[in-house]
């Protein structure tokens, strides 16, 4: 069974990329056929600085494997080292109707929110496809936010798999509901383009002034508490197995906590957990000659998988002669 999923690298890596998507699929490495990219090409619809991606794209890597991901269990590449996925999205470009792309509601709701409209925002999806496609993947974790667009590489795969016969595997979405959205300071779901992170590698003073930002109603210290309306106890959950869980909520519902001493023991959790791992991330860019080699061995690894498939489509589609 392979497994494929991506990251952007659009900006500091937070709670939600890591318990959204890095966690799991760091488990994964250990059982499936593990692909994974650092997607930077999906990072240009919302970052133009062109210097500001390529630092990024590195501390993205970075960060993914000081927190675990073994480069020999799996493949992992950046998105770009990979030149096949931008031709295979011309060729399924071609296999892509307007009305598939127009009903995106991720396209609309970025609109919505005052990002500027271009042809790489709306064709994302087509993109998205490629990479899921062209290296035959199986299952594709996503946040809720993300099923649609496997919904859309799914109907591209199987008309083109109508037209030249069985040329793409059929992926499905896997959706962990327990952490499909992780909410951010403000309630909304943790987002770099929201504003309301709290970022996995920072200094602890820098960090402790994220977590004490969580937005929480004014309840009196007294009082009990709704722990399934509160942000600061959705976030906590995310460290708990699930007698912590229930333990904490008991604390919530039977008054006289009050939520700057829970934010400090969140606070306290992330710091702790993460401390090891910042420590390993700060090895590996202080070492980008190396950084850079374990990336182009992953690449190769990946355009390996990808020339199989896109020799099969280029002498179905006739670009081959």
């Amino acid at each position: 069974m392979r497994i494929l999923s991506g990251i952007q690298p659009s900006g500091a890596l937070h709670l939600g990329n890591y318990f959204g998507m890095m966690q799991k699929m760091i488990d994964y490495q250990e059982q499936e056929d593990l692909f994974c990219f650092i997607a930077n090409y999906h990072a240009m619809t919302s970052l133009s600085d062109g210097k500001a991606l390529a630092r990024g794209t590195l501390e993205a890597a970075a960060s993914f494997i000081a927190l675990g991901l073994d480069t020999e269990k799996s493949t992992f590449w950046v998105q770009s080292d990979v030149p096949e996925v931008q031709e295979l999205t011309w060729f399924l470009s071609n296999f892509t109707p307007m009305g598939l792309l127009e009903r995106c509601h991720s396209y609309k709701d970025k609109i919505a929110k005052g990002i500027a409209a271009n042809h790489g925002l709306f064709a994302y999806p087509v993109l998205m496809a490629s990479d899921i496609l062209l290296y035959q993947s199986n299952r594709v974790p996503v946040g809720k936010d993300q099923k649609q667009h496997v919904e859309v590489t799914r109907d591209i795969a199987i008309k083109f798999n109508n037209e030249y016969g069985d040329i793409f595997a059929i992926p499905e979405p896997e959706i962990d509901d327990d952490v499909a959205t992780v909410p951010g300071l403000d309630g909304q779901k943790m987002s770099k383009s929201y504003g309301n992170t709290i970022d996995l590698f920072l200094e602890e003073k820098a960090l402790r002034k994220q977590v004490m930002r969580i937005v929480t109603d004014p309840t009196p210290v007294e009082d009990p508490k709704d722990p399934d309306s509160c942000n600061v106890f959705q976030i906590y959950s995310l460290f708990l197995d699930k007698k912590a869980q229930a333990d904490l909520r008991k604390r919530y519902e039977a008054g006289g906590l009050g939520y700057g001493e829970v934010k400090q023991e969140l606070f306290e959790i992330i710091r702790d957990k993460f401390e090891p791992y910042r420590q390993h991330r700060m090895e590996l860019l202080a070492d980008l000659p190396g950084l850079r080699e374990i990336l182009n061995q992953g690449a190769e690894k990946a355009r390996y998988t990808a020339m199989k498939t896109l020799r099969k489509v280029r002498k179905k589609v006739g670009s081959a002669y």
